[in-house]
């Protein structure tokens, strides 16, 4: 917990629960909605294509009994490039600083290697660290009890089925947690539901709706970097650029005639008016940084927090 700047409250009683808990799994799981339905908020984008999530990210959950603080992590996969092994980089830093594991599994899919591989590092980097189940998507899912069996050795304190899509299980989920966090105050306003910042938030947002409209290789090689965020009383001017690593790229986020770049942009103006609720004009332009998702230097100056030598 040295890592929060946060001030202590003085409203928490003797029993009162806090603690960091890290949501992990394979990339498409279903960490980011999941926190988002806990949360009742927004605090991490959303797509249907895997690894959506590349940094971490806090969401603060405050209830009477408890504050929970849910690190939404990059989903712990096999790394081709600087910026795969930054992503686990931060799923094992989140690991290794959390009171309580969250594991999620998809339900409705057989075990993976992947699923398999993670149940072996939790043994080799935090062996005592408490942790709890959750098997996702059981909408979609014909043998969760089964899937619970399959993990049965890996050690944990509960296998609960939730759906993150429409919100069952999720209060039992919270339920299972709590006890599980140490004794401890709230270190955050019992309003606040997140750390991240409205600059960071508006560039997973252009993110985002690039993902979905996308296809191909377009989501992995796309960044976005906001270069102008100036709000006022009731609009905000925001300017953004797009990074792809080849031209070919460039010119599908641009589309014929500049039509996908057109809706991107009014796609993620109204995204961002609803977060802001104000008036937003967006300005976005492409640019090609080849092979940027190896290049650490062009990383860091873009906001991943890479170490000064990257991560081997």
């Amino acid at each position: 917990m040295s890592e929060l700047d946060s001030i202590f409250s003085d409203d928490w009683g003797e029993d009162h629960r806090s603690g960091l808990v890290a949501v992990v799994g394979r990339p498409n799981v279903g960490k980011s909605t999941l926190i988002n339905a806990i949360l009742g908020q927004k605090i991490a984008i959303v797509t249907t294509k895997p690894q959506t999530t590349r940094q971490r990210q806090l969401g603060i959950y405050t209830s009477e009994q408890a504050q929970i603080l849910f690190i939404d992590t990059p989903g712990i996969h096999k790394p081709k490039s600087v910026l795969g092994n930054y992503m686990v980089g931060v799923a094992h830093d989140a690991l290794k600083d959390s009171d309580v594991i969250l594991w999620i599994l998809d339900a409705s899919a057989p075990p993976t290697t992947e699923d398999e591989n993670i149940a072996d590092l939790f043994g080799r980097i935090v062996p005592g660290t408490p942790r709890a189940l959750a098997l996702n998507k059981i909408d979609l899912a014909e043998d969760s009890a089964g899937f619970t069996a399959h993990f049965a050795q890996c050690e944990h304190e509960s296998a609960l089925p939730i759906c993150a899509k429409d919100g069952r299980g999720i209060s039992e989920l919270i339920g299972c947690l709590i006890p599980l966090l140490p004794r401890g105050p709230r270190y955050y306003p019992a309003d606040q539901a997140s750390e991240t910042n409205l600059r960071f938030l508006a560039a997973e947002i252009i993110r985002e709706r690039i993902i979905e409209l996308t296809s191909d290789e377009i989501p992995h090689a796309v960044a976005v970097e906001i270069t102008r965020f100036r709000e006022k009383r009731r609009s905000a001017q925001i300017e953004a650029s797009i990074f792809v690593e080849r031209g070919s790229q460039k010119g599908i986020v641009i589309g014929k005639r500049g039509d996908m770049i057109k809706r991107i942009g009014v796609e993620s103006r109204v995204a961002l008016e609803s977060l802001l609720e104000a008036r937003v004009n967006l300005e976005t332009r492409v640019k090609v940084q080849k092979n940027w998702r190896s290049n650490a230097e062009f990383m860091r100056r873009i906001g991943y927090r890479l170490p000064k030598r990257g991560r081997n």
